[in-house]
């Protein structure tokens, strides 16, 4: 089974409970959320809150953090303990932002600051069950069959569609994108939904062998063939057969191998190594590079008839970087496969990493996700990834773009002042997010804003 999922947004049915032991603002909350089409549940005492979260399902929790009897952040234990899918928000003044920031840290997916605006509170809500939503998916797709390819960007949207276009017709198939996008991973998905389906799918590296050893690979070779050839051996080509070839990094492949492949798939027969009687061949061909092959056609370092045999349909897979949508769906399917192979229970990222992972430029793709969330699975030793966890270089700023036009060092004053600029600039100004991100609370950061004149 293949599976690319994908989802437009939060949904407009989400159910959320707000507790809070001021009326007035209970009731504003209420008509904010219940324009937005959600379905509400007010509450001004928080034990009551609590037992109604224990028997009913809710998607979203905002709660006030100074309250009589349950103040919140015991709520918040005990409605994560009782719903662990449950996304948090918490409700503060100005004089319990510190008291907040622990609830972050707690678990909690942001805080709102009162007086808080409508569209404020529609953002973190609708920011929350996207979250929710997508930490539901990624469980779901744990537990697939298959290969899967993961997405909800328009770009892997595309490419599912293509694969669900091509998949049946059997032409070969040309996959192209840079090391580490899931070439193979879409090669598998091909196969899978074709008709060859049930036959054997057989991958080969084209850039691991030299060309006398690789025709030994993909073609075989007959008894006597040379030393050592005790016995006649069937190559890849013939043991795909009835189903698909994948020749990955097909760039790489010399071009005395490029000629004899080409003749192969011409005549759909192979002619193993010493042998003079050609094997019928019925097999796909799914080829894949990370090469400009029309390029390499053109300056003459790959033949152009193999090109054109390959490429009868082609599938583009796009860079992480252009898929911003996906690394947080990636994020959390990356860390329930680690969580199940470490035999840890992590219940997910703190919105500070989060956010790293989310303007991290992804140069060796989705592998690189995938390695960054195995180190940070390992070394997490709480129930919840921060920032600490991830590599370091994820979170680093180029010195350099602080310097002044002189060329001379700035002051310490000065670099303080332009790197808190900077967080602000790629936090988008939400300053919760660039609190924790520096590492201060976010009175602390208001106090830093004043003193340097960035409002």
């Amino acid at each position: 089974m293949t599976t690319t999922n994908c989802f437009s947004g939060p949904s407009t049915q989400g159910r959320i409970l707000v507790v809070d032991d001021e009326l007035t603002t209970l009731k504003n909350l209420r008509r904010i959320l219940e324009k937005q089409g959600y379905q509400v549940s007010t509450y001004s005492n928080p034990v009551r809150a609590l037992e109604l979260l224990k028997r009913e399902p809710f998607d979203v929790l905002l709660s006030d953090l100074r309250m009589p009897h349950l103040d919140g952040l015991e709520l918040l234990d005990q409605a994560k303990r009782a719903a662990p899918g449950l996304e948090v928000i918490i409700i503060t003044g100005y004089a319990s932002l510190d008291g907040a920031v622990e609830a972050t840290k707690k678990g909690a997916y942001h805080f709102l600051a009162k007086p808080f605006t409508p569209e404020q509170v529609r953002q973190v809500v609708a920011e929350a069950l996207a979250l929710k939503q997508t930490r539901e998916v990624a469980q779901a797709l744990e537990h697939q069959d298959g290969p899967l390819i993961i997405g909800q960007s328009p770009q892997m949207r595309r490419v599912a569609e293509v694969i669900a276009q091509i998949a049946p017709t059997d032409c070969n198939v040309l996959i192209m994108g840079e090391s580490g996008t899931g070439k193979e991973l879409a090669a598998r998905a091909i196969h899978s939904q074709s008709h060859c389906a049930t036959g054997p799918f057989v991958a080969f590296n084209c850039a691991a062998l030299n060309a006398a050893l690789m025709e030994n690979e993909l073609f075989g070779h007959e008894k006597g063939a040379f030393t050592g050839a005790g016995q006649t051996k069937a190559g890849l080509l013939e043991a795909a057969q009835g189903g698909t070839i994948f020749l990955d990094e097909i760039g790489e492949m010399p071009q005395a191998m490029q000629v004899k492949l080409l003749r192969a798939l011409q005549e759909r027969e192979v002619l193993r190594v010493g042998g003079t009687k050609a094997v019928s061949l019925e097999v796909r061909v799914v080829a894949a590079t990370a090469r400009d092959l029309k390029a390499e056609v053109s300056q003459g370092a790959f033949r152009q008839d193999l090109y054109y045999r390959l490429n009868v349909v082609s599938l583009v897979l796009p860079p992480l970087a252009e898929r911003g949508d996906d690394i947080q769906l990636l994020a959390y399917y990356f860390l329930g496969v680690f969580n199940r192979r470490m035999h840890k229970q992590i219940r997910g990222l703190s919105p500070s990493a989060l956010e790293l992972l989310t303007r991290y430029a992804y140069p060796g793709n989705v592998r690189e996700l995938a390695n960054i969330m195995e180190r940070s699975v390992a070394l997490c030793a709480q129930d919840m990834i921060t920032e600490r966890d991830l590599p370091p270089d994820l979170a680093t700023v180029e010195l350099a773009s602080f310097s002044r036009p002189d060329g001379d060092a700035p002051t310490l004053e000065e670099l303080e002042r332009r790197y808190i600029e900077h967080i602000l600039e790629l936090t988008g100004g939400v300053r919760t997010r660039a609190a924790d991100i520096l590492g201060i609370d976010r009175v602390s950061l208001w106090r830093k804003i004043k003193k340097y004149g960035l409002e």
